[in-house]
């Protein structure tokens, strides 16, 4: 379950990238909302249904890409950029679907949620200035998607279905 940032977002950020980072595609550049890794197909429904009793009162969580870190060392180390803004507002609505998804007995991914949109693989070595620099365009995030990983497909994501936030 992923927040895709608008366009403008996304380029503005890969317009300051360098050259030389082995870059995901823009166009799956999401914050990772909650991971529920594998779902069996009789199990959608479940988790649409559980996604579908979350309180859809309009929240305005207005966020900005900023600021960079990095995950691993090795081959599959990531450069990641940071979020700011209303991290409070994306905490509790990560908070409402984890807990939408436990009521309905969906498990999800328990690790810490560290809001970050991931930009491009590669081994070691600091992050790149023009990203550790970085604050772009701020936007209210206005939705979240469910959506399936086509990567083994030689794919992106599929969009199951969005919900308003």
């Amino acid at each position: 379950m992923g927040i895709f940032p608008p366009d403008p977002v996304r380029a503005d950020l890969r317009r300051v990238l360098p050259s030389g980072l082995k870059l995901t595609p823009v166009e799956r550049w999401h914050v990772t909302l909650v991971f529920l890794g594998e779902v069996a197909s009789e199990r959608l429904d479940d988790v649409t249904h559980a996604l579908d009793e979350i309180d859809d009162s309009p929240r305005r969580i207005e966020v900005r890409l900023a600021g960079a870190g990095r995950f691993g060392n090795g081959r599959s180390g990531a450069w990641w950029a940071g979020l700011t803004g209303d991290l409070g507002g994306l905490h509790a609505l990560r908070e409402d679907v984890r807990d939408s998804l436990t009521r309905a007995g969906v498990p999800s991914d328990e690790r810490p949620f560290q809001p970050h949109l991931t930009v491009a693989y590669g081994r070691g070595g600091a992050v790149p200035e023009e990203l550790a620099g970085y604050s772009g365009p701020g936007w209210t995030v206005g939705e979240f998607a469910l959506v399936h990983s086509r990567h083994a497909q030689g794919g992106g994501y599929e969009t199951i279905r969005r919900w308003d936030c």
